[in-house]
């Protein structure tokens, strides 16, 4: 299990539909990928969860990956929420 801490960006001026991109993205790995923000805990490949979720500027989000590939699955969502 790899887990980090990070603040999210302006993702929506960076992307065009922010919440479909963040999906497509987590749904290029094997690992199970969950944002968790205060008490909450979304699965990061449902559209629905991450709508729910809106993840914005300045929230602090922990994305916490398992699986095969979780370390390329951390950096990838790390990359489009921190707009790195």
């Amino acid at each position: 299990m790899s887990k980090k801490e990070i603040v999210v960006s302006n993702v929506s001026e960076e992307h065009d539909n922010p919440i479909a991109e963040l999906v497509q993205v987590a749904c290029q790995f094997d690992s199970n990928i969950t944002l968790e923000n205060e008490n909450r805990r979304i699965n990061a490949k449902s559209i629905m969860g991450i709508m729910a979720f809106n993840p914005s500027k300045g929230m602090t989000v922990n994305i916490i990956t398992e699986g095969n590939d979780e370390e390329d699955a951390l950096i990838a969502m790390e990359k489009f929420l921190a707009c790195i």
